[in-house]
């Protein structure tokens, strides 16, 4: 079984986020890049299907610039046994990355494609979508939940007010949800072991992008509380402010 993993190379959650001075981009200068979390649950089940079936492969595929072979090889050290960097200039247009991955993947022989549900800097939620759509495959977004049996997979995803459960057979892409699995940590030996595993990269087809940033800009200052007194004489003046500035009632 051949499993392809979509990863993406993000901020570190924790690292400061600016705007750049042109006003259109973030400031990137010192910060530690990371897998996008949500892919990380997409590399553990495929190691765990990897490691069900005996044999196949597990391969991660990053498109973005020099950032990338920092977090495919931190995919190799938690057992993915070979990366693609697809190198070029990522673009915030979901479309044009997801027409840049499926170019990429169309020579390769899969089973399963798996990719988080979202990245955590972007947010869209649409490339892995967009991508299946691209090499004409089925798709099922946020699972929690995946069982296989042969060609067939029953998957479990979480609706508002219960789960729903899809059926459906491979070749096909799975965007992967919190809960679906406990992603592993790259082991000392894995480290050691993914300075040898392959890292190929290929050069980026040009998309144009259909999407333009306007303005980027830093979240206004938060204001200062005020205090409208103590104990229910304060209770009044409260409700008005709910009322009449906040709104909320």
């Amino acid at each position: 079984m051949n499993i392809l993993v979509l990863v993406k190379a993000v901020a570190d959650s924790e690292a400061s986020i600016r705007p750049s001075a042109d006003g259109k981009s973030v400031a990137l200068e010192g910060i530690s890049w990371i897998i996008s979390p949500y892919d990380e649950y997409a590399i553990e089940e495929a190691l765990k299907l990897r490691e069900a079936d005996g044999t196949g492969e597990v391969a991660a595929v990053g498109f973005g610039g020099d950032e990338v072979p920092k977090v495919l090889r931190t995919a190799l050290a938690m057992g993915v046994d070979r990366s693609v960097h697809v190198k070029g200039t990522a673009s915030f247009d979901p479309l044009a990355t997801a027409r840049v991955l499926a170019e990429a993947m169309k020579g390769m022989n899969t089973d399963l494609i798996l990719c988080g549900k979202q990245a955590i800097d972007h947010d869209h939620g649409a490339v892995g979508i967009m991508v299946a759509e691209l090499l004409d495959i089925p798709s099922v977004s946020v699972v929690t939940k995946l069982e296989r049996d042969g060609s067939k997979l029953r998957l479990e995803r979480e609706v508002e007010g219960g789960v729903e459960v899809v059926e459906t057979t491979m070749p096909c892409l799975i965007t992967c949800q919190k809960g679906l699995n406990e992603p592993r940590y790259a082991s000392l030996k894995g480290i050691m072991a993914a300075k040898k595993k392959p890292l190929d990269e290929v050069a980026a087809t040009a998309q144009d992008s259909r999407v333009e940033v306007i303005e980027i800009r830093s979240r206004p200052p938060r204001q200062g509380g005020e205090i409208l007194g103590t104990g229910v004489d304060a209770v009044p003046l409260l409700v008005k402010k709910l009322k009449e500035e906040a709104k909320v009632i």
